[in-house]
């Protein structure tokens, strides 16, 4: 039996695998912790890309939005994933 649209689009993120920027991020509330990304796309960040990043999370989290969007240079990085 063939997968379903969203079978397949889910097979395809974990494959991707996904996790927060910083390491102690998992353990931390969901207030306080930063961006979740594809392992390839956290991998080719560099280290002030990566603070930028959690930072904007972070702030939009405070503010209560459950979103925040990517910078440029990450959603560059996304299109091919």
């Amino acid at each position: 039996m063939a997968l379903k649209k969203s079978q397949k689009s889910l097979k395809v993120w974990t494959s991707q695998k996904w996790d927060y920027i910083s390491k102690g991020d998992r353990k931390k509330p969901k207030s306080k912790r930063g961006r979740y990304l594809p392992k390839s796309v956290r991998e080719s960040l560099t280290k002030s890309q990566k603070a930028y990043e959690n930072r904007k999370k972070r702030a939009a989290t405070r503010k209560g939005k459950q979103r925040a969007s990517y910078s440029r240079s990450v959603r560059k990085k996304m299109r091919g994933k």
